[in-house]
């Protein structure tokens, strides 16, 4: 029998160490770990652009995380839906959300619930952002980097 079941959402773009060590300590909270995998519409209304990894191979390498009991396609903005669809006691969330407009609301929607929120360390060295960054300074280098002599 289940008794605490967790829940992870994340874009999982670029899947790094990040990713894993969020999938690994939220698993060390629970006894079941749902991943919500955010859409790639979902992402790119988030963050202003689609992730670099469609959907079905971020959902795929997400499964195959040995943290992760399931995995479940986020495609709506409200986090408290998901939670009527999914069903989870506790919401893990990095803690650069923590102190956030976002990350208070959070705390209230689902105080109103019941869903305890759990915030564990954001991993600052490494980063989808700053990997995507890196990848568009490879593929469009800046004016005159590639100029011939």
């Amino acid at each position: 029998m289940v008794h605490r079941v967790g829940y992870a959402p994340g874009v999982y773009d670029l899947f790094h160490v990040g990713h894993l060590n969020i999938l690994r300590h939220a698993r060390s909270q629970c006894d079941y770990l749902v991943a919500g995998v955010v859409s790639d519409e979902m992402a790119a209304l988030a963050k202003g652009h689609k992730p670099v990894i469609p959907l079905p191979e971020r959902l795929e390498i997400v499964r195959s995380v040995r943290y992760v009991d399931a995995a479940f396609v986020e495609t709506v903005p409200d986090k408290v839906e998901t939670w009527q669809q999914v069903r989870f006691d506790v919401i893990f969330k990095g803690d650069d959300w923590r102190g956030t407009e976002k990350g208070k609301r959070l705390e209230r929607d689902f105080a109103e619930v019941g869903v305890e929120v759990v915030y564990f360390p954001y991993t600052v060295h490494t980063s989808s952002t700053q990997l995507r960054r890196a990848l568009d300074t490879l593929v469009s280098p800046p004016p005159g980097a590639l100029s011939a002599p």
